[in-house]
């Protein structure tokens, strides 16, 4: 029987390769692997050459990207992507375009976020996209606990100073986090993994949901002490996922078995016991929480919904003094408003610190460049060793079983 073919638009990185493509191969599926994004490209070839196909192409080229995809008429079952490649209309009607010997059937992002594929040109090409939610979720929540902490002391500032041979005082001593209530715009995996975190650190935490019933405790992923994981980074220096160590383990082309709906449902387990106290305090008012917290995260998707969700009239409602964070997704902030109210001294905003913004990559500005109250990264929070092995080993899972037509317990996303 001849093997569905995967492109790997870009792979995990480093030594993280080396199993992302063990997952796959094992699933039994052929791998097209694209170099540009590898680091060690000889090493890649000499290491795999004669397992997986190779080419190199920039996936943020629409035109190179369908041209690979679609090369000489074979086509491939699924495309994976890592860095939300844009998978627009045009795209997929050519990669499923009729005469082609493998029309596109599934897209599998290694990560939450499906903002990037036209959901509903998929829908209508008959194209199952999935993801791994939650899969970064302690990474985010991490990331975001840090940004928070930066801000609320001051860090950079007085780095920036010390690096200038200036002894600073804190002219206004902050207050601790006891002190501050934390307002989560989206408590879902992150949010309430960020909310178990601040709240062992003594802050009052709420959050709002436009659904109200998802405001509950996170699961175990979310909240794993990193305890948990310190026997695996122990014994070996790249460690395997807190999730696909308990439910599968590495796996050759020979021992690779079926996802069944078993080990799919243990990706997500159920909440732990006595986890109900890390739950925030719901409060179901958008503009009362802005006016209400020190500091307000997003946590949220981008959609049609909440495209736009934070401009000048909610920046305008924050607490003085107020501190933002974003490590969700650009478009949820107006850039500009928030670029404006960092600029105005008045302003109630303090402070602000985004990691995902409206551009991003080869096409990156943004209108916060140059703001010293303005703590810029690039769309790095996810990116831990654990959540990325994590995140690529799930999606190969996930599209092995939905293409040997096995969705039992897979998520997939609908327009």
């Amino acid at each position: 029987m001849e093997r569905s073919r995967v492109l790997l638009v870009d792979a995990a990185p480093g030594a993280l390769l080396g199993r992302e493509l063990e997952r796959l191969l094992g699933h039994g599926l052929a791998v097209t692997l694209n170099l540009r994004r590898v680091a060690d490209r000889a090493g890649a070839r000499a290491g795999w050459g004669g397992r997986v196909d190779f080419t190199d192409f920039d996936p943020f080229d629409e035109a190179a990207l369908l041209a690979e995809t679609v090369r000489n008429g074979l086509g491939h079952h699924a495309v994976k992507s890592r860095a939300g490649v844009p998978l627009r209309a045009a795209f997929l009607a050519g990669a499923t375009r009729p005469g082609l010997a493998h029309p596109l059937r599934v897209i599998g992002r290694a990560g939450a976020g499906t903002d990037h594929v036209e959901l509903a040109a998929a829908a209508r090409h008959g194209v199952a996209v999935t993801h791994t939610p939650g899969s970064n979720a302690a990474a985010v929540a991490e990331f975001a606990l840090a940004q928070l902490l930066a801000l609320t002391r001051g860090l950079r500032s007085y780095d920036e100073a010390a690096h200038r041979g200036e002894w600073r005082a804190a002219t206004a001593p902050p207050k601790e986090l006891s002190e501050l209530t934390l307002g989560i715009v989206g408590p879902g995996r992150i949010g309430l993994a960020l909310a178990g975190r601040a709240s062992a650190l003594g802050m009052e935490v709420q959050a709002f949901s436009r659904r109200p019933a998802t405001t509950s405790a996170p699961s175990a992923p979310d909240l794993a002490p990193a305890s948990d994981l310190a026997p695996a980074l122990a014994s070996a220096p790249d460690p395997a996922p807190s999730l696909a160590s308990v439910s599968a383990p590495a796996l050759t082309p020979a021992s690779a078995p079926a996802l069944t709906p078993a080990s799919a449902s243990a990706l997500h387990p159920t909440p732990a016991p006595g986890s109900a106290r890390l739950a925030p305090r719901p409060n179901r008012s958008l503009p009362d929480l802005l006016a209400t917290s020190d500091v307000v995260s997003l946590h949220l998707p981008l959609t049609t919904e909440t495209r736009g969700l934070i401009g000048r009239a909610e920046l305008a409602l924050m607490r003085p003094g107020a501190i933002l964070l974003n490590t969700a997704r650009g478009g949820i902030v107006d850039e500009q408003a928030l670029a404006d109210a960092l600029r105005d001294p008045a302003h109630p905003l303090a402070a602000a610190a985004v990691d995902t913004f409206e551009h991003e990559h080869a096409a990156f500005a943004s209108p916060l460049f140059g703001l010293p109250n303005a703590l810029l990264t690039p769309h790095v929070a996810g990116m831990t060793r654990t959540a990325m092995a994590t995140a690529a080993l799930r999606c190969a899972d996930h599209i092995a079983a939905l293409l040997a037509g096995r969705p039992e317990g897979i998520p997939v996303v609908t327009a």
